[in-house]
């Protein structure tokens, strides 16, 4: 059963963005979420074009002069296949589980990872950039030792569980992929819901800490560091870490 609603954004060329640069075509998976919601808010304010591209294309509430709806499903192969050619960028943005056999193979993020990589492999050189928003859980709080091993497993939902795995498993997968151009993005353990500064840091594998020892950073200050690396391709074929 899956417990997150898939939804694609694709943006077609427009003329330039706010901050001079020309538009890119980019398709987003999980434009409703969280996360989403930012990152979709983000491009189009820097003057992106977008279409929505939902399994269910009338529960999608956002509008926009620049925003169209059409169908389609980020587990299907040839849907998937179908909306990201002859686009610049994929973003995916999703969370949940596939069926009930409990295993990381079973999580959204996973699959997704491996359906998005083997469409991307096909399309040969033609194919877009894939951004991956990770989990914090792959991030290592010390030397060799990952958030996800510090969490009280006790008090974590089985669900939640296998997200965290997943996006382990996920990053893992992308570390092996050499034929398609992927980054993917890490936010930190606590996202807020606090103001878009701009100002944040870009790290690797480890958990970045602010002067007070916490790791955190706004959802809307990751959008903006994730459209930034849409537009400007800094990290190709690596995981960075954002956090103030």
């Amino acid at each position: 059963m899956r417990s997150a609603t898939l939804v694609c954004i694709v943006l077609a060329f427009a003329t330039g963005t706010a901050n001079g640069k020309a538009a890119l075509s980019i398709v987003v998976y999980g434009a409703t979420g969280d996360v989403g919601t930012h990152i979709v808010q983000e491009a189009l304010n820097r003057g992106h074009q977008f279409t929505a591209v939902s399994r269910r294309p009338e529960q999608v509430e956002m509008q926009h002069d620049r925003l169209s709806i059409v169908k389609g499903d980020l587990l299907d192969r040839a849907s998937v296949a179908g909306t990201v050619s002859n686009k610049d960028v994929v973003i995916v943005s999703v969370r949940g589980v596939i069926g009930d056999s409990g295993t990381p193979e079973s999580a959204l993020q996973f699959l997704a990872a491996e359906i998005l990589v083997d469409v991307l492999s096909q399309l040969g050189d033609p194919a877009p950039r894939l951004l991956h928003v990770g989990g914090s859980g792959s991030l290592e709080v010390e030397p060799g030792v990952r958030y996800a091993a510090k969490l009280p497993k006790v008090f974590i939902p089985k669900g939640l569980e296998v997200e965290i795995l997943g996006q382990i498993l996920a990053l893992e997968f992308y570390r092996k992929v050499d034929d398609v151009q992927w980054t993917y993005v890490t936010p930190p353990k606590n996202f807020t819901n606090g103001p878009r500064t701009g100002v944040f840091r870009i790290g690797g594998d480890q958990a970045l800490e602010d002067k007070r020892g916490r790791t955190r950073l706004s959802r809307a200050d990751f959008a903006v560091a994730l459209i930034d690396e849409a537009e400007q391709a800094q990290h190709v074929r690596q995981r960075i870490s954002v956090a103030y």
